[in-house]
């Protein structure tokens, strides 16, 4: 297991703040609005979560603003992926096809875990005990595999918080494996749930276990977005730091081939502002190369919405009403 660098969490809390002071030329705002809407996983994990809402999301995933070609000229880019509980993932694999070939006028094939040309809506299921992770490791096991056979593109698995605290790190590495291991061909993103983790030093430790037993592509991710505080810049940076020194083999990984991982910061981001800061943070931190739904995510529904509103007022010179946008 790699030896993890401590963090000078002065210099983090710093050096994250910097990032919301940068601005964007109003000419590359759109733009970037565009990129972050591609970005963004649509979530909903309630309890009342029913198949016609999650049909909703789908149709808004692949179409997030009907009007986008009367207001805005153009036709919006679909989200990345719908995030659902597993009982919900057949539900959203079928609707996708459904949207997508009432889109195309033929039928669609099923996204490449891979991305790229052609890639589609994709299909991303919390199993593994969401948001506890303290279900037994069969159950957590048999649950990632079910949602896989019914479609899940990309499994979003939360790790044992109890056993990382309590030091456990072998334990908490031991499980991410066996849960890849049932992904099969589809990514997985490892959960840190951040917001109980305490300290930077324990978010990069987390990170860095989560990144020696994932494989390139997958990624790691900062909350449930059931736990305050959820995403915050200087916990993406610390995350973002273990992802860039991965890849260029520095840190605790000299000597090791390089390794792209892909980084989601779910929870609390809701401004079309924020969006502009993390982004900022990513090419600063990590390069161009990550500057893709491929490599980042957004895990925050509620920006959708307010990416939209801010898009219509680049091109308009008004906002719009919240409700002018659907929910779902």
């Amino acid at each position: 297991m790699v030896q993890s660098p401590t963090v000078d969490a002065v210099m983090a809390d710093q050096r994250a703040a910097s990032f919301a002071t940068r601005s964007i030329k109003t000419e590359s705002k759109f733009a970037a609005l565009k990129l972050a809407l591609s970005m963004v996983d649509l979530t909903t994990l309630e309890g009342k979560d029913s198949p016609e809402k999650v049909r909703g999301l789908c149709r808004k995933a692949v179409r997030p603003f009907e009007r986008d070609e009367e207001l805005l000229g153009e036709r919006l880019p679909h989200v990345a992926a719908v995030c659902v509980y597993p009982s919900m993932v057949k539900v959203a694999r079928e609707e996708l096809a459904k949207v997508e070939e009432r889109r195309s006028g033929s039928p669609s094939p099923r996204p490449s875990p891979q991305g790229g040309e052609g890639a589609r809506v994709k299909v991303a299921s919390v199993a593994t005990g969401f948001p506890s992770g303290q279900y037994p490791l069969d159950v957590r096991v048999r649950d990632v595999e079910e949602a896989v056979a019914d479609g899940a593109d990309e499994i979003d698995m939360v790790i044992n918080r109890g056993a990382f605290l309590a030091g456990r790190y072998g334990e908490v590495a031991r499980e991410i494996r066996e849960i890849k291991g049932a992904c099969g061909a589809a990514h997985l993103k490892v959960i840190l749930e951040t917001g109980e983790l305490e300290t930077y030093d324990n978010v990069r430790r987390a990170s860095d276990i989560a990144i020696e037993n994932i494989a390139p592509g997958d990624f790691i991710k900062t909350s449930t977005g059931k736990v305050s505080p959820a995403a915050t810049m200087p916990v993406t940076l610390v995350m973002l730091e273990a992802i860039r020194d991965a890849a260029i083999g520095a840190g605790p990984w000299r000597g090791a081939d390089p390794k792209m991982i892909g980084m989601k910061p779910a929870g609390g981001i809701r401004t079309a502002k924020q969006s502009w800061h993390y982004l900022c943070m990513v090419k600063e931190t990590l390069g161009d190369g990550w500057l893709s739904p491929e490599w980042f995510r957004f895990g925050a529904s509620s920006l959708a919405n307010d990416l939209l509103r801010t898009m219509v007022k680049l091109k308009t010179g008004k906002y719009p009403a919240g409700y002018s946008f659907s929910e779902a």
